[in-house]
């Protein structure tokens, strides 16, 4: 088989396994770890939302854990992924893992379980939502998505859904009535249904779309970013309020220093993020007024 065909085949499998799955049981969700676990030693969870498949996540995060595991002695960080939006915010509405890496809308709902922020993940100007078409599709306005479908990874995604939802409300689409939304469950598909012609559009926000572009150049060159929304505030990383004080501050310490070295520039490269910053839980509030305004004008951000 042509490499070329077999490559489209494969990914377009990927997109509609996506796509197509339903809602089932939470589940725990896959763990991932290099450190031997110590007799006794606290073991501490680390869930990141989902910005990739678990694998990928796996591998563009790993790092990071294991940096943290021969730095802070004493105790274990293990990797948590899940496979979807919904699976991720079920942990920490049960207060299930210990730190979080959520989107700054996933941050509001983990402060009232508990959680705070102790640092920002990424440059506040690169969390914005983009909206790719494909090059050979005629759509200039938002107005010629009127009537056609767009692909998101999920209702609660703020940069690569909720964002994007209301730059086409605020150019003249009512985003309710006016086009077809479909949740796809990840990044990579709402990328990949625009790329198939299973929607007219797709929204994801700048760090998956680099991705892409890296892994699947030949495919992305045939897709274009036709609009961007403002820029808002970036990821978050939280702890639960449970954790003890030393372990927090050590963990933040590392992330905060993490750009300073070879070893961490190359950590970062890795998960597509600039550097983490200093941040607390009253930083988010700009979020809150985001949200507040979408939710009058729009919909509410949990509902499809």
């Amino acid at each position: 088989m042509n490499p070329r065909v077999l490559t489209v085949f494969v990914l377009t499998l990927f997109a509609s396994m996506l796509s197509g799955c339903g809602r089932e049981p939470e589940s725990q969700g896959p763990q991932y770890g290099t450190k031997p676990p110590v007799s006794g030693a606290p073991v501490y969870h680390f869930a990141i939302h989902p910005l990739h498949n678990p694998a990928k996540l796996a591998q563009a995060y790993q790092p990071l854990i294991d940096y943290l595991n021969s730095c802070i002695q004493g105790v274990s960080f293990e990797l948590e992924a899940s496979r979807d939006y919904a699976n991720f915010e079920a942990k920490y509405a049960v207060r299930k893992t210990e730190f979080i890496l959520p989107n700054p809308w996933q941050t509001l709902q983990a402060i009232k379980q508990g959680y705070h922020v102790i640092v920002m993940s990424g440059d506040a100007q690169d969390f914005k939502g983009i909206i790719l078409v494909r090059k050979d599709s005629g759509i200039k306005l938002p107005a010629d998505l009127k009537g056609k479908a767009v692909s998101y990874p999920s209702p609660t995604a703020l940069a690569a859904c909720v964002m994007p939802q209301y730059f086409l409300f605020q150019h003249g689409v009512d985003i309710n009535k006016d086009i077809e939304n479909r949740y796809v469950g990840s990044q990579s598909s709402a990328i990949m249904n625009v790329y198939l012609r299973n929607t007219a559009a797709g929204a994801t926000w700048p760090p998956p779309w680099r991705a892409f572009q890296k892994e699947h150049p030949q495919e992305a060159a045939e897709l274009q970013v036709i609009w961007e929304t403002e820029s808002l505030i970036n990821l978050s990383v939280m702890a639960r309020d449970d954790v003890p004080a030393d372990i927090r501050d050590q963990v933040r310490s590392l992330l905060v220093g993490l750009h300073e070295t070879a070893e961490g520039h190359a950590i970062l490269d890795g998960m597509e993020t600039s550097r983490f910053y200093p941040a607390t839980d009253k930083d988010y509030d700009v979020v809150k007024d985001y949200v507040a305004r979408f939710e009058r004008d729009v919909k509410p951000v949990d509902l499809k």
